[in-house]
């Protein structure tokens, strides 16, 4: 009875109209960029942090959630018609999703597509719904020596499922701890690596990092590959599916959010890992594995479940434990920051209409999202034809201006051009700075428990494995380094990730 009032209480502050409002422009605007190859959520919830703080903290959040998910539909529509995925999530979909377009068959891979994301989606809402008061709960139980372990295993997680070297990464998240130093010590008040100069005596602005590593630098990355795309001739046709396409779909599509309802909720897991783990299991129990890869309808159905799925499960470590999973959510956990509200298991006790409202959201967000996307196919495929070289700058030039609203500081714009080509070239390098940011995020937490910890103990460092929940937390961390280290692990590691670059 209590999770049916909850769910009740969310409703109703989902439904009213300035939230119900800013939804759609979540969703609205996360179709667009999911579409737009080299832009991706996280560079553009990034660049709307600051445009956030002039609102209510749940309209924010709904609003930028949409975009999240939202995103994982739209990426689906050019990697089905033009096998370019506006979402790394979404290059598996590419394989099949495309060879069904060039039969003539894109109208009901994109049917498919949406009909999947949306059963996902709703089924990923109820797991959240579920989920959150059981591991409030017993996130409330955490001390200091907990947090600081659960976020050791978050960190380590994001390494084992990051992109490329495990050393860079490694390196990636050591740099960003340290710049997360920056700023005043909150115990005693001195002030750590800032110059001398009085900007950086509150630290270096969250957004002013993000915006430069994930938007500028994909932006610049983005333009030398822009005589790569170029938007095909597919036709659309009949979006409507066989029955045989719903009965070849329909397991697919089961398997795939369940799969990606429990990767999600993994630290560094999400869309992107769902969705090529969805995909490698359905081209192993398929009767006819020769079909993947030459329009296989499954190979469409299963994969485009377990990204949103993912996407939104996502949300369940973010919510009850105040940890986040991958950037996006590091971002959201900057959102709420930005409006005053800690992070952690209090939320959903201190901001109950916040906490519920932002999980009915997500199922209003996924109706939204199957009734807009399929009839805007014609728009979204006429918006490709837009120029680089017009749509960029304008996306600059809107960044520099939210950066500087934030705080009215030009140093935020020096920041921010900094970071852009620092990111440009930790990606030229071969760096992924998604551990960099999630090193940044989470490094005040990190060594703010580690203190505490240390403190409570009178500097006995034999808390972190006396504890059980923390000792568990540790092991695990150990287990994945060590699993990771393996050669079998790690060439399979590669071989999985190549296909999403």
């Amino acid at each position: 009875m209590e999770l049916l009032g909850n769910l009740a209480l969310g409703l109703e502050t989902a439904l009213h109209f300035h939230n119900l409002f800013y939804c759609f422009v979540g969703v609205l605007l996360g179709t667009l960029i999911g579409i737009l190859p080299g832009v991706g959520p996280t560079a553009t919830i990034a660049m709307l942090l600051p445009v956030t703080f002039a609102l209510e903290p749940v309209s924010a959040l709904i609003m930028l959630a949409g975009i999240y998910y939202g995103a994982q539909y739209g990426g689906s529509t050019t990697a089905i018609l033009m096998n370019l995925p506006g979402e790394a999530s979404t290059a598996v979909t590419a394989i099949d999703g495309y060879q069904m377009a060039r039969q003539g068959r894109a109208g009901p891979a994109l049917a498919i597509a949406a009909i999947g994301s949306f059963v996902a989606g709703t089924i990923a809402t109820v797991v959240i719904a579920a989920s959150a008061p059981m591991l409030t709960r017993m996130a409330l139980e955490f001390g200091a020596a907990e947090y600081f372990s659960l976020i050791v295993f978050g960190l380590i997680s994001s390494v084992a499922l990051a992109h490329g070297s495990v050393l860079k990464a490694l390196a990636m998240i050591v740099l960003g701890l340290a710049l997360g130093l920056v700023g005043t010590d909150v115990y005693t008040g001195i002030q750590r690596f800032t110059l001398g100069s009085l900007d950086l005596f509150d630290g270096i602005n969250v957004v002013a990092i993000a915006v430069g590593i994930f938007g500028i630098a994909e932006i610049l990355r983005s333009l030398e590959n822009e005589s790569e795309q170029e938007v095909g001739g597919v036709k659309v046709g009949s979006l409507m599916p066989s029955r045989e396409d719903f009965r070849q779909s329909a397991g697919p599509i089961f398997r795939g959010t369940i799969l990606g309802s429990l990767l999600g909720v993994l630290p560094g897991g999400g869309a992107l890992l769902s969705s090529f783990a969805s995909y490698t299991a359905e081209k192993k129990l398929s009767k006819t594995p020769e079909r993947f890869g030459h329009g296989a309808i499954e190979g469409v159905a299963g994969p485009e479940a377990a990204n949103n799925a993912g996407a939104q499960t996502s949300f369940i470590p973010m919510l009850t434990l105040g940890i986040p999973s991958n950037t996006v959510m590091a971002l959201m956990i900057g959102a709420l920051i930005l409006q005053g509200i800690v992070p952690g298991p209090n939320v959903a006790i201190e901001q109950p209409g916040l906490f519920w409202g932002l999980i009915a959201s997500m199922w209003i967000g996924n109706v939204m999202l199957l009734l807009l996307n399929l009839p805007l196919i014609g728009i979204w495929v006429r918006l490709l034809q837009v120029p680089y070289y017009v749509l960029f700058p304008a996306i600059i030039a809107f960044s520099a201006i939210g950066i500087y609203s934030v705080n009215g500081n030009p140093f935020d714009l020096y920041l921010l051009t900094v970071f852009g080509l620092g990111g440009y070239l930790l990606m030229k390098l071969g760096c992924e700075p998604a551990p960099f940011l999630l090193g940044f995020v989470l490094g005040p937490m990190f060594e703010e428990h580690l203190r505490r910890a240390m403190i409570f103990s009178r500097g006995d460092p034999s808390i972190f494995i006396t504890s059980p929940i923390s000792a568990f937390f540790l092991a695990l961390s150990a287990l994945m380094l060590v699993l990771v280290a393996l050669p079998a692990v790690r060439s399979r590691r590669e071989d999985i990730f190549i296909e999403g670059e």
